[in-house]
């Protein structure tokens, strides 16, 4: 039997299913059942995959065939908007999150806007399940405030040493990278949970500390301490703004596990189709959770500019 005959049974072309199904005629003759009644037997197989689950022979191929109706939540998860006049797509996206059967609770921030799945702005708490795409390709990304012990009345005269420190110790740009490694914990972690992560290291380490493009930018200025909660005294001091991502080996780790959700979740609907997310009892989520990738690096200025307190957000 070919795959032609078996896409003509109802066989999906492609993929894991498609694979199964020859690995099960192969087991089918090995184990001297008639061939006559092969594709007989696949057809009650595609019509009803659950009737075969406890079939040692056949239950591979019926869980991979498995696809039940996207069922969503009798009722939306709470979520809760702040700020107003937000495009209404984004206000759309966050209601089809709340939809989903694994979703718990969600909140969509003033800045929100459209995004693939989850809008930009958008947080989603889910139940023993991580949603690659809802992650983002910019896996770590974030903002991160270092206050120093430096008064901010410095800047006007120091603007072109200041702008020499961002330069030398960042790099801008697509594929941007550095010559000479620098130095993290990250790359110490275990980055060989999955295939894909221990492919992605030697591109990761090349990209340690660099900014990207986009809207990715690191700048000093002013920074006004209006009371001693901080921890040092009230006052104008010069800081550092950065926002950072993980680069390239993020999205390359978005679109893998994605792809791979996706694949799982094949029945969500077209709008819905980036939202698809793997459970963490599965080997895939469970490999997802760990990526190393997870922290991110904001530039270090040179030592003699010593940071009173760092805040990421």
């Amino acid at each position: 039997m070919k795959t032609k005959d078996l896409i003509h049974l109802g066989v999906p072309d492609g993929g894991e299913a498609m694979q199964l199904a020859h690995e099960f005629i192969r087991e089918f003759i090995a184990t001297g059942n008639d061939g006559a009644v092969l594709g007989n037997d696949i057809f009650h197989i595609v019509a009803d995959p659950s009737a075969f689950f406890d079939d040692a022979l056949r239950a591979p191929l019926a869980r991979a065939l498995y696809r039940p109706a996207f069922t969503p939540r009798a009722e939306l998860a709470p979520w809760r908007q702040w700020g107003t006049d937000l495009e209404a797509e984004a206000v759309k996206q966050m209601a089809n999150a709340c939809a989903l059967p694994v979703a718990v609770a969600g909140a969509l921030m003033p800045d929100a806007h459209v995004g693939y799945g989850l809008p930009i702005g958008g947080v989603l708490a889910t139940e023993n399940a991580v949603i690659p795409y809802a992650v983002g390709v910019d896996i770590a990304c974030r903002m991160k405030l270092s206050v120093y012990d430096r008064k901010a009345n410095i800047i006007p005269g120091q603007r072109d040493r200041l702008a020499n420190i961002i330069e030398s110790e960042t790099r801008f740009g697509i594929g941007a990278e550095f010559k000479e490694r620098r130095d993290h914990d990250v790359m110490d972690d275990d980055w060989t949970v999955s295939p894909v992560t221990k492919h992605l290291r030697d591109k990761a380490w090349k990209q340690l500390g660099t900014s990207g493009s986009g809207n990715h930018f690191v700048e000093f200025g002013a920074f006004t301490v209006v009371d001693d909660a901080l921890g040092f005294p009230p006052g104008e001091y010069l800081a550092l703004l950065s926002h950072s991502g993980s680069r390239g080996t993020g999205a390359q780790v978005c679109d893998v596990y994605s792809r791979r959700a996706m694949a799982r979740r094949s029945n969500l609907p077209k709008e819905l189709k980036h939202l698809a997310w793997l459970t963490l009892d599965e080997a895939d989520g469970q490999e997802f959770q760990r990526h190393p990738h997870r922290h991110g690096r904001t530039i270090r200025p040179r030592r003699s500019v010593r940071p009173l307190r760092s805040q990421t957000r």
